[in-house]
């Protein structure tokens, strides 16, 4: 489980295709204090930890995690990425509940200024639009975000610079793939909903 509060940006150094996709992720994190299978959400796809050195991380991407989010279209040597290391008893919950579990991948449609802010839309898969209600929360790339408002597929929220500062928001752009955690509360609603 994760909150989607980012707290460090990693850089891919390398991808290597073996059975599955296998990543390196440079990090701030002191990776003395990270155990071998630990879960970390990378642009908000949880991740297992296959290996570790000094300042980086390996993780091993399977073909479903491939076919559900951006990274086979994104990820490249260089690229940077959102990072949150799991959730512990006692942390403090700051966002909402991330599951880590990406259920697709949204477009971003339009960006504007908006004060200090930026006010950005999104075109969610049509499947998933109607688990995005306003003022209902998503995560993108791993970031929790309160959703603006709603028209039909398209979703807005906001940007405030500290968000931009601190995460690879900064350097979004319209027609950027997206990865998108619905709610998880709206997931289980809905499979009770389909049973009722």
């Amino acid at each position: 489980m994760f909150t989607g509060i980012i707290t460090d940006v990693g850089v891919i150094k390398e991808m290597v295709q073996e059975g599955d996709l296998r990543a390196r992720i440079a990090t701030g994190y002191d990776t003395s204090g990270i155990d071998m299978g630990a879960s970390i959400a990378c642009d908000g796809v949880c991740l297992t930890v296959v290996a570790l050195g000094d300042d980086w991380f390996d993780m091993q991407v399977s073909a479903e995690t491939l076919s559900k989010t951006n990274i086979g279209t994104r990820w490249r040597q260089g690229h940077r990425i959102n990072l949150e290391r799991a959730l512990k008893v006692g942390d403090e919950l700051g966002g909402h509940i991330v599951s880590g579990h990406v259920d697709g991948v949204a477009e971003i449609v339009g960006m504007h200024d908006e004060g200090d802010s930026t006010r950005v839309q999104l075109r969610a898969p049509g499947d998933l639009a109607k688990f995005i209600p306003p003022k209902g929360s998503v995560a993108l790339n791993g970031t929790s975000l309160t959703v603006n408002e709603v028209e039909g597929d398209v979703f807005g929220i906001n940007f405030i610079p500290h968000t931009k500062a601190v995460t690879t928001w900064g350097d979004a752009a319209a027609g950027d793939p997206v990865n998108l955690e619905i709610d998880t509360l709206a997931r289980y609603v809905a499979r009770l909903q389909d049973w009722a």
